[in-house]
């Protein structure tokens, strides 16, 4: 989406003008706001290097070497005792050395003023955090607190003591000049001194065009989830639906959203929708959830509406996180739920669109909905992503808990229609060449003894060219066609111990007609697919049998694949 077509800057990733510059954030372990006297400025994360490695750098490496952002966000949080916006290791050295940014590193709003006000690092005065932020590697401090002078905004925290830590010695002229380069080499990418010719006459006209509220409106249907459809009561036949019964705060104006909207039984509908679900009052920035229950009174006003009505009503809920909805989900008046997110300026007819069957849903689910239970088993504070034994912490995610807390697990979704898979083989073996000092050890499980002479090839450094391809047969068992998107794990060898039950490898959405086949064709990068986080936290590809599971909601297609 950033890309303009046809310039490719000659090479130079600096000179490769883009229509936008993304950043990427909070970076990183930020998963604290406000809870139980917790709050975002002052938490340290403790994070072990191998979940460091594994999950909180992983979405950002991905971010900038893969999406080429323009910039990185630091996170107010400490990790491990240093504040994010002034470790040197997370910014300089990962950041802008390993990953090769093209761009800047912009703190969250004031964070060198959190580091010196809120959390109060080190006892450092104004002038010592904005020199350590600096020789972090900090291009930028996205500021709220402003020095008035005259009741005029005239500068901001970090501006006012960068220039302090010149004076007193703290800091090298070239420290701001380097930032500053950064900075300015980002705006010239969009064209903000020069313009970019194709793109100079655009304004607000643009914006709301036909193609646009199109593309909105596709990319809301796509996203819709369908979680339960018990006798198939949707989509709605609108030739038989002659009125239907609306209720619930998201029925109406986004500031009256958790205000409840009973007004009785519905008496002339035979359908009722129930439009629930939490907001960006409860979402936000400053604020943890206490529980991932529905608001008290959607609850009770749901079971109200379920008792009173003559048909099964459809729950739609709209979030961005999960909520424990087991009444719903079984619940025998409550015949479908549909999880619509937040989808934006067009949601409503994308709604509309996948209830009265103009679209067939096939959206998954990005994440794992938990039951309410599951949080009070694991606090918020423990930033271990695996199963603890002696605290009793269970694991987190789908790729470390399976167990009976999960409501809807990460990547389910329902259609209206009913697609089975094939695979051509069964299995395949790939050898991976081990220069010097690319064998590593592995943990292998108590029961398990090997003899193996290189348990395990180390990413880093490889070349990596080694992949794994096959196709995916996906037929389209019903009357309705559909998208569906084919989500592809692996699963590495059983004998190794805390490894993940499987990890996300590739995924594609095809659409396939009524009846109808459609092939997808998949070629796995080994070491990408493969490769797991040790405990030493280096990325290895184990010897022995991987798994590659092609997962639908009803079926799972395994294939072996033997690294050596």
């Amino acid at each position: 989406m950033q890309d303009i077509p046809d310039h490719d800057g000659g090479g130079d990733p600096y000179a490769r003008p883009i229509k936008t510059a993304a950043c990427c954030k909070h970076y990183t372990a930020y998963d604290m706001d406000d809870r139980h006297n917790h709050t975002r400025f002052m938490f340290d994360a403790r994070v072990s290097e191998r979940d460091m490695a594994e999950t909180f750098l992983r979405p950002f490496e991905m971010c900038v070497r893969e999406g080429d952002a323009s910039s990185v966000m630091c996170s107010y949080n400490r990790v491990n005792g240093v504040p994010a916006c002034a470790d040197a290791r997370l910014l300089s050295g990962t950041v802008r050395g390993d990953w090769q940014l093209h761009g800047y590193i912009v703190s969250d709003c004031d964070a060198v003023h959190v580091m010196t006000d809120n959390a109060t690092w080190l006892n450092f005065t104004g002038a010592d955090s904005s020199a350590a932020a600096i020789r972090a590697g900090l291009d930028l401090d996205c500021a709220e607190s402003w020095i008035e002078e005259g009741g005029r905004p005239l500068r901001d925290f970090l501006s006012e003591y960068g220039i302090a830590t010149v004076t007193q010695g703290k800091m090298r002229e070239s420290d701001i000049d380097s930032a500053l380069r950064n900075q300015y080499m980002t705006l010239m990418r969009p064209g903000y001194f020069d313009n970019i010719l194709q793109y100079a006459a655009l304004n607000e006209t643009d914006i709301c065009t036909g193609e646009h509220k199109s593309l909105a409106l596709d990319g809301a249907r796509q996203g819709m989830v369908l979680l339960k459809n018990h006798g198939d009561l949707l989509p709605l036949d609108p030739k038989k639906i002659l009125a239907v019964a609306v209720h619930g705060p998201h029925a109406r104006a986004p500031e009256k959203v958790m205000d409840g909207d009973y007004t009785g039984p519905p008496c002339r509908a035979n359908t009722t929708i129930y439009f629930g679900g939490i907001n960006l009052h409860i979402e936000r920035k400053g604020n943890d959830r206490e529980d991932i229950f529905l608001p008290k009174n959607q609850t009770e006003e749901i079971l109200h509406f379920a008792a009173a009505s003559r048909n099964p009503i459809i729950l739609v809920i709209l979030s961005g996180g999960g909520i424990d909805i087991s009444f719903a989900q079984n619940h025998p008046k409550i015949g479908a739920i549909l999880w619509a997110g937040y989808p934006g300026g067009e949601g409503g007819n994308a709604i509309a669109d996948v209830i009265f069957g103009r679209y067939n849903p096939g959206g998954r689910l990005p994440l794992t909905w938990f039951k309410n239970k599951y949080i009070q088993q694991v606090p918020m504070t423990s930033m271990e992503f695996r199963p603890v034994p002696e605290l009793g912490y269970p694991g987190r995610t789908y790729k470390f808990y399976d167990g009976p807390e999960v409501l809807y697990p990460f990547g389910y979704g329902l259609s209206y229609t009913k697609f089975l898979y094939e695979t051509g083989t069964n299995g395949s073996a790939v050898t991976i060449p081990v220069p010097g000092g690319h064998c590593k050890g592995l943990s292998y499980k108590p029961s398990v003894a090997t003899t193996l002479a290189c348990q395990a090839v180390n990413v880093e450094g490889h070349a990596c060219a080694e992949t794994v391809s096959f196709n995916v047969s996906v037929t389209n068992a019903g009357g309705r066609g559909g998208a569906h998107v084919v989500l592809v794990y692996t699963a590495p060898p059983p004998e190794v111990a805390q490894a993940p039950i499987k990890q996300v490898a590739a995924f594609r959405r095809v659409f396939v007609p009524a009846k109808g086949t459609g092939t997808v064709h998949f070629t796995l990068n080994v070491c990408k697919a493969f490769g797991i986080v040790e405990r030493t936290a280096y990325t290895v590809v184990p010897s022995g049998v991987s798994k590659v599971l092609v997962e639908s909601r009803t079926a799972t297609r395994r294939r072996r694949c033997r690294s050596r």
